[in-house]
């Protein structure tokens, strides 16, 4: 019988390993490029800056704490894994069982011994990159110069230290128990220990490794337990953050008795490594657990029940004033200056006549609607646009301080028409915004329009006299990305404004200055082509040896990027500050680990109608400082920051880790100053805590019958009424000043009631590098429980219960027409409360927006509704308020028919075409008038029908004209 020997495999072809060899090489390189190419292009965003130590620094940072996590991860496992085999009993009797293991293992040794050690060290070390900011901290830390109230120790240890050696602990348990667990496999595998027969044996070495491993994992744990005695100031017990007496007497005594107990079992384990004993360690671990329950659970449980609860006021209140004290002083609350105010509800003759200065700037420009008129009156193309929330500003206008609504002309590439976006358009072209717009907020036209103090393009107004670079390339809605920048003597491509000189239809100019990276050689054309998916930046002619790309242009993200350790702002605005449109932009230094000190989540504290879903990357804190000021340039991008709260240890540490990224605040500009404001997030969040801190002592504190809340928005009652600008005198001030103020109501229940008035003086001043006494100066009106002073809700519901004031608003709503109520604003004046709340009426067809055509005033449970402020404030009081205020000789008329969209207003000072009014005839009648306007009303709807566009704009002046008559004969 013959046999056929079986075929040899074939041996692999040449060519294929060659392919598959260089197909995975070129693979590897593309990924590393496209990492390389990232990476690199952030480092030239960050360079051009000026900023690259930023971006080194947590290179750098990163890769050490990589290599740290990965050596003491890897290093301590492979050294067990070595040792455990290395002291393998040589003749040991294996079962059948631990053969075949042994037989699936020893091939794999080599490559287990190496890569297991490296598997954990790669995850210690991604763990370990990824808290190199808490290391650093630590590193870096500095004194607060307050000691916590129970240990002594200086807050920077709660600040800066503890959590680094509670995450140093947390690592070094993980290394321990993998090694721990790796040498217990090892020993099992290779004969060390055996179980069998009811009994358990383990080889001389391995139990000296094992107990030695096991002994050094409770001394951690023992440094561990003795590291949460100082935990728990930082942790809620019951009703305040930091131990109150069950904590003090029972917990930090518990985990002071844990932590020696933990040391000397561990001291056991040292032991039973050299004498072989494991059954006192065993009974000394069983022991600790019982402990632990005991002193750990048991007792504090016992304190607490039978000692505290029986005896709570007189036990706690010392700790509860820690909590207030602590709380205050973290948020910023310890210099608040508290009045009882009781207010006057009584309307009299005269009685704003002291009051005048403050209702002479009462803003009546609600920055929060009329985006759309700004729009219409000063968008002049449809690729411009304005936020959907204008900002708030002031300026000084021959000598005297003009709160403003303010807003920049920025670039809206999604209303550009369809066949005009193309990549060359969007790129190269429409690069910029153009142009500051301010308005008076406290005044109006006849028409119910903003007063524009600087507007049109080209730029007019009293700004333009001073000269200012009017081109917004970095704004909040600016594109994704363009390019900009060309040789001298090159033709102009971007479009600057749509007008011209000498009959031409624009304004081109080309971008100069330091705004982005350079896009001028191949290398960074194709670096940039793959960041942004585009070849065109690779193949376009246009793009040449002077380009600059300029992307990540949001002002908020500009600061952050530079400045990763800053929580921004939710409101940067615009000012024209030393010549340059300026985005200024609050920025806050925070942390979690102040000693007794109440959490507050960030995002909840900040939400209300004007900001209703904030998304943070840092939520929970319990300390709070607005201890950076920045600037972002509106042309070229550069950021500035300026250290505002220079004694800030926060800032102070972080000012170590980035050296030289933050100014002095005596470099800051006395323009620059006089634009600062009081942050409006840092308002929210004090006002957040006022609601239960505002209290002085642990009784009032322990009592929580007069806790606070702010007030729901009277437009949503689902959130919470933003704090408004304003420049007021708070009783008690000489001169009014620009200020941040919110009303409180109790907690709970349904009493709309007003219990408190919080003011913050948000003046800086106007002297280089130096603040405003005052400024930042927290005022509390605590409204007498002996008066009822009506709050938001109440007035609200006022205004629209009223049936004199709900046959107006009828009025107004004839045809299609809606109205828009504006802010209600509490001022104190008169010696009371006065609600002023602005009224808006906006077409609901054609061309929207909205126009102010009413007041509505409020003091007590008096009301009015005028034409304007100050007829509504005459009315109210008596005929003669006494007060001044900026529509004083305003007389109301039909707002004309404004121009579509995209169509250009009339330039400043140029006379509008208008369509001549119909006065009121003689003997002319209310149902006359209301005739008139259901007339009107059929007119428009036939005409609608029709689709005759020139009856409809007829029909529609004339029913403009007839509701304008049946305001003034309004009964």
């Amino acid at each position: 019988m013959t046999t056929t020997p079986a075929p040899k495999a074939a041996a692999p072809s040449p060519f294929r390993r060659i392919v598959t060899i260089s197909l995975s090489v070129i693979a590897a390189l593309v990924v590393a490029f496209f990492a390389f190419s990232n990476l690199y292009a952030e480092y030239l965003w960050f360079d051009q800056l000026g900023f690259q130590s930023v971006l080194t620094t947590q290179w750098l940072a990163r890769v050490v704490m990589f290599v740290i996590g990965f050596v003491a991860m890897a290093g301590p496992v492979w050294l067990a894994i070595f040792l455990a085999y290395r002291l393998r009993p040589v003749y040991a009797r294996l079962s059948s069982q631990l053969d075949r293991y042994q037989e699936v293992v020893e091939p794999l040794r080599r490559l287990a011994m190496w890569g297991i050690p490296v598997f954990f060290g790669f995850f210690a070390g991604f763990a370990a990159s990824a808290q190199w900011e808490t290391t650093w901290l630590w590193v870096n830390g500095v004194a607060t110069g307050q000691s916590d109230p129970e240990f002594g120790l200086d807050g920077g240890f709660y600040m800066f230290a503890m959590p680094f050696y509670s995450a140093l602990a947390g690592f070094a348990s993980a290394v321990v128990l993998i090694s721990l667990l790796m040498t217990a496999l090892v020993a099992y595998l290779y004969g060390s220990v055996r179980v069998g027969q009811g009994e358990l044996r383990i080889s001389k070495p391995a139990r000296i490794q094992l107990a030695v491993l096991a002994g050094v994992y409770l001394l951690i744990q023992a440094a561990s337990l003795w590291l949460d005695r100082f935990r728990t100031l930082v942790e809620v017990d019951g009703r305040i953050t930091g131990p109150a007496y069950t904590g003090v007497n029972a917990i930090i005594p518990g985990q002071t008795i844990l932590s020696i107990v933990a040391a000397l079992v561990a001291i056991l384990f040292f032991v039973t490594a050299f004498i072989g004993k494991w059954r006192y360690p065993l009974i000394a671990t069983a022991l600790l657990i019982v402990t632990s329950l005991v002193v750990g659970i048991g007792y504090p449980w016992a304190v607490q029940t039978f000692q505290v609860r029986p005896n709570e006021r007189e036990l706690e209140m010392d700790y509860f004033q820690r909590n207030v004290d602590s709380t205050r002083a973290a948020y910023g609350l310890d210099g608040i200056e508290k009045t009882e105010f009781s207010a006057e509800t009584e309307a009299e003759a005269g009685q704003l006549r002291n009051d005048a200065d403050t209702t002479a700037s009462l803003r009546l420009m609600d920055p929060g609607i009329i985006s759309p008129t700004v729009r219409q009156l000063q968008q002049y193309r449809p690729y411009y646009g304005f936020n959907e929330r204008l900002d708030v500003d002031r300026y000084e206008i021959d000598g005297e301080t003009q709160d403003t609504v303010v807003a920049v002309r920025e670039l809206n590439l999604d209303e550009l028409d369809a066949s005009a976006q193309t990549w060359q358009n969007t790129t190269m072209v429409y690069t910029h915004g153009y142009g500051m717009v301010a308005a008076k907020g406290n005044e109006r036209t006849n028409e119910g329009e903003p007063v524009f103090i600087e507007g049109s393009i080209p730029s007019s107004g009293f700004l333009s006299e001073l000269d200012y670079e009017p081109r917004v390339y970095f704004g909040e809605n600016s594109p994704t990305y363009s390019i900009v920048g060309a040789p001298d003597g090159a033709e102009d491509m971007e479009l600057d404004y749509p007008r011209g000189e000498e009959g031409a239809n624009e304004t081109r100019t080309t971008f100069e200055g330091e705004g982005g990276p350079s896009v001028g050689n191949f290398f960074h054309k194709l670096l940039y082509a793959m960041k942004f998916q585009s070849e065109q930046i690779l193949f376009s002619d246009n793009v040449n040896a002077e380009s600059q790309i300029l992307y990540d242009r949001d002002p908020s993200l500009r600061v952050q990027k530079v400045a990763p350790y800053l929580t921004i702002d939710s409101d940067p605005y615009p000012s024209v500050v030393d010549g340059r449109i300026v985005w200024i932009v609050d920025a806050y230094t925070t942390s979690s680990s102040y000693p007794y000190s109440s959490g507050v989540s960030l995002s909840s504290a900040i939400s209300d109608s004007t900001n209703p879903a904030p998304n943070l990357r840092i939520d929970d804190i319990n300390y709070i400082r607005n201890s950076v000021k920045a600037t972002v340039d509106a042309y070229d991008g550069s950021v500035t920051l300026y250290a505002w709260d220079e004694n800030d240890p926060v800032l102070q540490t972080w000012q170590k880790v980035y050296p030289s990224t933050v100014e002095p605040i005596s470099e800051m500009s006395g323009e620059l100053m006089s634009h600062v404001r009081y942050p409006t997030d840092l308002f929210k969040v004090q006002r957040a805590m006022l609601g239960t801190y505002h209290v002085d002592t642990a009784g009032q504190f322990y009592q929580r019958d007069n806790a606070w809340t702010a007030p729901a928005d009277p437009a949503n009652d689902q959130v919470l009424q933003p704090p408004y600008y304003l420049s007021m005198r708070m009783p008690g001030q000489e001169q009014p000043t620009f200020s941040m103020f919110t009303s409180f109501i109790p907690e709970g229940g349904q009493r709309n009631v007003l219990t408190g008035y919080l003011s913050v003086d948000s003046d800086a001043g106007s002297e280089e590098g130096e603040k405003r006494e005052d400024y930042g100066k927290l005022r509390l009106l605590e409204i007498s429980a002996d008066t009822t002073v009506p709050g938001p809700g109440q007035v609200q519901n006022a205004f629209d219960s009223d049936a004199n004031i709900a046959s107006q608003m009828n009025v107004l709503q004839i045809g299609n027409s809606n109205v828009r109520l504006g802010n209600l604003l509490t001022l104190p004046v008169g010696g009371g409360l006065l609600y002023v709340q602005p009224v808006f009426v906006q077409s609901t067809g054609g061309t929207q927006y909205p126009l102010l055509r009413k007041v509505l005033v409020a003091f007590g449970d008096q009301l009015a509704f005028e034409d304007t402020l100050a007829e509504a404030l005459d009315s109210l009081f008596g005929g003669d308020s006494g007060a001044q205020t900026g529509d004083e000789g305003v007389t109301p008329t039909d707002p004309e028919t404004p121009p579509a969209d995209g169509e250009t207003p009339p330039d400043e000072g140029e006379t509008p075409p208008t369509d001549g009014e119909t006065p009121p005839v003689e003997g002319d009648t209310y149902e006359q008038a209301l005739a008139d306007v259901q007339s009107a009303l059929e007119a428009k709807q036939a005409a609608l029908e029709a689709d005759d566009q020139v009856a409809y704009a007829e029909a529609d002046a004339r029913l403009t004209q007839a509701v304008q008559r049946l305001l003034e004969l309004q009964p």
